[in-house]
């Protein structure tokens, strides 16, 4: 098992540039998680933010970066991901995150207070990015996840939905990827249940993710955030913050290890859900 990787790892903080207004930027971002002893992963829905985080990591700062796989960014194409591996540099002690597209034209509508990055940028008419028809996964996300493979990279679903995850899973099985990551599988978007998660215990490769934003709009309460946390072996917590009108990074620290107090954590399970998985997930 590799050390941790900062005293907490956050596999999904968003910073700017990204469709929406953020917080910080992504060097403003490791600045803050560097004097609360973290590590954080920063994201962007327009699509890479491999170099920004190299440019953090030259400072110093604790950081790693990730790729969405949206039509905006790129979309499903090897090349997409393969150019952000570049971008991302050998320096670090953490692997990319390749993200399958999170704009998907579901029917879930955000709760959240959302003003676009820039004002030409329009948001709803952003085309979708699906990755499956008839019942099977597109030939180019089999692709990506062949590339995924064989590359520094972490795999994660996206905002598939639950059908979709799946599939996935079972492509990642077949083709013998090491790690996949389940975006917070048991939001509304996406779709798992329980008994999904219970399934997936015994495909050691899975990880899944339990966001705070998830609990902090109301999809889950006190009750069904400790039965994610109990339902899996491998869950790992991270925060899916950024939003200027959410809590910030001490505030989300400072709610989840109530929350963890509630669901009955040890200071072991705790170690293990906010840092220990997080950093096996991302290790070279």
């Amino acid at each position: 098992m590799p050390e941790p990787l900062g005293r907490f790892v956050d596999l999904h903080h968003h910073a700017g540039a990204d469709l929406y207004r953020r917080r910080r930027s992504v060097l403003a971002t490791g600045r803050r998680y560097a004097e609360l002893g973290g590590w954080v992963v920063v994201k962007s829905h327009l699509g890479s933010t491999a170099s920004a985080a190299w440019e953090a990591r030259q400072e110093g700062l604790p950081v790693s970066g990730s790729v969405t796989l949206n039509h905006v960014g790129g979309g499903l194409e090897t090349r997409t991901v393969e150019r952000a591996v570049y971008q991302h540099g050998d320096d670090g002690p953490a692997r990319l995150v390749v993200y399958l597209p999170t704009l998907v034209g579901g029917a879930h509508a955000s709760k959240l207070n959302r003003v676009p990055f820039h004002p030409l940028l329009d948001v709803p008419g952003l085309r979708g990015t699906p990755i499956s028809a008839e019942g099977r996964l597109l030939p180019e996300v089999v692709e990506v996840l062949r590339a995924a493979r064989d590359l520094p990279v972490v795999l994660a679903t996206g905002h598939a939905v639950r059908e979709d995850i799946l599939r996935v899973v079972d492509e990642v099985v077949a083709l013998g990827l090491d790690r996949v990551l389940l975006t917070h599988p048991t939001h509304p978007m996406c779709g798992l249940t329980d008994r999904d998660l219970a399934q997936l215990s015994g495909v050691p490769q899975v990880y899944v993710e339990l966001t705070a934003l998830t609990r902090l709009l109301g999809h889950h309460d006190g009750p069904r955030f400790s039965q994610v946390l109990h339902a899996h072996p491998r869950v790992v917590h991270s925060s899916d913050l950024g939003q200027p009108d959410q809590p910030d990074v001490a505030e989300w620290l400072e709610l989840s290890g109530r929350w963890f107090a509630e669901a009955g954590l040890t200071a072991d399970q705790v170690a293990k859900v906010t840092a220990g998985d997080p950093s096996h997930l991302l290790a070279l």
